[in-house]
């Protein structure tokens, strides 16, 4: 039986969230996305400065809370991470 965490990121500041790095690429990640610690998840804009958002520890994505190009304040949800 294996024992997985769920860790959230949450936002660091308040800004506009963005899930691709420009409107033509692909997402960042998506749910069921196997990702590494620092690995970026997406950005997080702020006075026109982009943040880069990075996963605190390896694992699955399980859930994206934060929709794409949306407002979000400091400490919103924006991703689930299952570790093992």
């Amino acid at each position: 039986m294996t024992d997985n965490k769920r860790v959230e990121v949450r936002a660091p500041m308040s800004g506009v969230f963005y899930r691709k790095p420009s409107p033509e690429e692909p997402s960042y990640v998506e749910v069921g996305t196997e990702v590494k610690k620092k690995q970026v998840l997406g950005l997080l804009e702020t006075m026109k400065v982009f943040q880069k958002i990075k996963c605190p520890a390896s694992g699955k994505v399980v859930e994206i809370a934060a929709e794409d190009e949306t407002a979000l304040k400091d400490d919103d949800l924006m991703f689930v991470i299952e570790t093992d």
